[in-house]
């Protein structure tokens, strides 16, 4: 079995572990067990990936900066998780969403300097004798966008959540046909960057997320925030699949997907209990009065 074969395998395994680990969390009896198969998935994913890059004869500078930054990482999110208060939890989140946003960014721009940047080099030969150069395109682009709409709406949120900024919803005269600018400008620029992929289109598309996720979460008021962080964890999973179709990662790829869609039917389950649109949820749109709860129950998982 070689290096390449035992990492996929180990992607399975830690697949399964975290799909273990949210219908774990599903229950308040077993969040405890759920939580400990999360962790486990995320230590043989580490530890796949860091033998995976070691094989495939990294720089020892890489692998230093690699194990390194597991290492303050992992320093870090102990440290968090040990202080923090259990009120101070959803705060804490949006966070750490922030910083999937970012690196669904960082990879986003990283693939467009390795391929698009250079059309006349190896790997973008390679892509397009395979007809799949359009669709990196795509990734990078789409990537790039979810990734900055989710680091700037989780770092509004975070900053409403912990009262360092006013938790008034902002309301812009045209707050909607401001979102959906944003989102035909998407769209268009999207289209244009596959046929041809310039830097500026992925500068453009790169501000304008940023914008965009600061005004989703800004016209949203405080006290639906709660709402908020569960849709923006689900942003985070698409985000990471995205990488995850990006950097050819398989466990990438199904960690977002679950992450992304069970993000997705929390909001939805939270939205109904509070009488609210989930559209609206999306599109920034509340601030407006709720009415009575549906006290429908929807099962554990």
């Amino acid at each position: 079995m070689t290096v390449e074969t035992a990492a996929q395998a180990a992607y399975i395994v830690a697949g399964l572990l975290f799909i273990l680990a949210l219908a774990g969390l599903s229950k308040h009896e077993t969040a405890k067990t759920g939580n400990t198969f999360g962790m486990a998935g995320m230590v043989v994913a580490l530890a796949a990936t860091i033998a995976l890059a070691a094989d495939r004869n990294i720089e020892p500078t890489g692998l230093v900066l690699l194990l390194g930054a597991t290492a303050v990482g992992a320093t870090i999110g102990l440290y968090r998780a040990r202080v923090v208060e259990m009120t101070g939890m959803p705060e804490l989140i949006a966070l750490l969403h922030s910083f999937v946003g970012l690196a669904a960014v960082l990879v986003g721009w990283n693939g467009y300097l390795y391929v698009e940047a250079d059309l006349d080099g190896a790997e973008a030969q390679h892509l397009r004798a395979m007809a799949t150069l359009g669709i990196h395109h795509a990734e990078v682009f789409i990537g790039v966008f979810i990734g900055a709409v989710t680091f700037t709406g989780s770092i509004i949120a975070y900053l409403k959540l912990s009262a360092r900024i006013r938790s008034n919803p902002l309301m812009l005269p045209g707050k909607n046909l401001l979102n959906l600018g944003a989102l035909v400008a998407f769209a268009a620029f999207t289209t244009w960057f596959v046929i041809d992929p310039q830097l500026w289109l992925l500068v453009a598309v790169t501000v304008i997320a940023l914008l965009l996720g600061t005004h989703l979460v800004a016209s949203i008021g405080g006290g639906d925030m709660p709402v908020v962080v569960s849709m923006l964890n689900s942003y985070s999973g698409w985000a990471a699949a995205a990488s995850g179709f990006l950097l050819e990662n398989d466990l990438l790829i199904i960690t977002g997907a679950l992450v992304g869609s069970s993000g997705a039917y929390l909001s939805y389950i939270m939205c109904r209990a509070m009488n609210r649109s989930f559209i609206s949820v999306i599109a920034g749109g509340f601030g407006i009065e709720a009415g009575p709860a549906d006290t429908k129950d929807y099962g554990d998982h």
